[in-house]
């Protein structure tokens, strides 16, 4: 099967992490970066690959098979339209969009034209998340009742001092962090339909919070609770305890999410299980059964990328859509809300 030519727009952090990725792969190379940067020329040097100042330069110049959208997040809506326009798949990183209304406006020609968008929550790819999906669905833990996860971890100064607008509004782990968390949670649990939270800032003193405390309420019935914070000394985050980024230390005995339900639970990313048997009476009183679920270990950014080679094929339909990524980004609006007016914010449908 001939190799897929692929762009990358965004020469950045992840943006070269892409182009890593696509260089390792024997279903796709790279065709092309676009960035106007002169260190990104020195990567397209590099890479042996022209070098364009923007898409439509890009596609002026020739046709990609598909484009990585690696850009910064308000710059999404318009590139992923450019490519909708010309035809060619793209897969958009996290946040499908800067604003709502922006995402809105993607997702109505998306869908008008069934154009074939990815975006780029690469956790849905996670070989944790699928294993976590398959306990759940052969009813191991019967009919899920509660969950609570946390995203724990300490920022240190410098990572301020590098960026002082995550000092200010929208700079703080709600809308840099917590998207993450909320499509592990759809995926795992179901959609979320009303959020509660509370939001300090009372650590750091910054004009944007630093910790926060959240109640979900999904459209099963079931609950859960999220705790947040970027100045808390802890490991109980999906960074340090999935293991899916060696950068960041990792701590076996921990984890950051534990699932409940009507027969037993599993606590992930350990994937302990503690159940009853279906013919087991349940009590408090009564020992569980204890397992821990089989994983296969996999980057879940190299999984994403072969997805996104089917896309382009036609050979899968989009795991994380359109729709999906911007019901993310609905989510977060809506606790942001609930921190600032202190109620309960119901979440309508797309």
């Amino acid at each position: 099967m001939t190799a897929l030519r692929l762009a990358v727009a965004g020469a950045g952090l992840i943006g070269r992490r892409h182009i890593e990725l696509i260089q390792a792969s024997a279903e796709c190379q790279l065709a092309a970066i676009v960035d106007p940067s002169p260190a990104a020329a020195e990567l397209a040097n590099a890479c042996g690959v022209p070098l364009y100042p923007g898409l439509a330069e890009l596609f002026g110049a020739q046709r990609p098979d598909g484009v990585i959208l690696a850009t910064p997040n308000h710059l999404h809506v318009d590139g992923a339209l450019a490519c909708v326009e010309h035809g060619i798949p793209a897969l958009i990183e996290k946040p499908v969009a800067h604003t709502l209304e922006d995402g809105k406006r993607l997702l109505a020609i998306a869908e008008q034209r069934d154009a074939r968008l990815l975006v780029g929550h690469h956790r849905a790819h996670s070989a944790i998340l699928h294993k976590a999906r398959e306990v759940i669905a052969e009813g191991v833990l019967g009919n899920l009742v509660a969950v609570m996860g946390s995203a724990l971890f300490y920022k240190p100064d410098d990572y301020f001092d590098a960026a002082p607008w995550r000092r200010e509004a929208g700079g703080g782990p709600v809308l840099i962090n917590l998207i993450h968390e909320i499509g592990n949670l759809r995926s795992l649990c179901g959609e979320i339909v009303a959020v509660q939270a509370q939001a300090s800032n009372a650590t750091r003193d910054f004009a944007v919070e630093d910790s926060i405390a959240i109640s979900l309420r999904f459209a099963s019935g079931a609950l859960g609770t999220f705790m947040l914070s970027d100045t808390a000394a802890s490991a109980r985050s999906w960074e340090q305890t999935a293991r899916e980024n060696l950068d960041y230390p990792s701590y076996a005995d921990e984890d950051c999410y534990v699932l409940a339900g009507t027969q037993g639970s599993l606590s992930i990313p350990t994937m302990r299980l503690k159940y009853y048997a279906r013919d087991e009476q349940r009590s408090w009183w009564r020992p569980f059964q204890c397992a821990t679920a089989s994983l296969d270990e996999a980057d879940p950014l190299a999984r994403q990328l072969a997805h996104f080679c089917q896309v382009i094929r036609g050979q899968a339909r989009p795991l994380v859509s359109v729709r999906d990524g911007l019901r993310n980004l609905q989510v977060i609006d809506a606790i942001g809300q609930a921190a600032r007016c202190g109620h309960t914010v119901m979440i309508d449908s797309l």
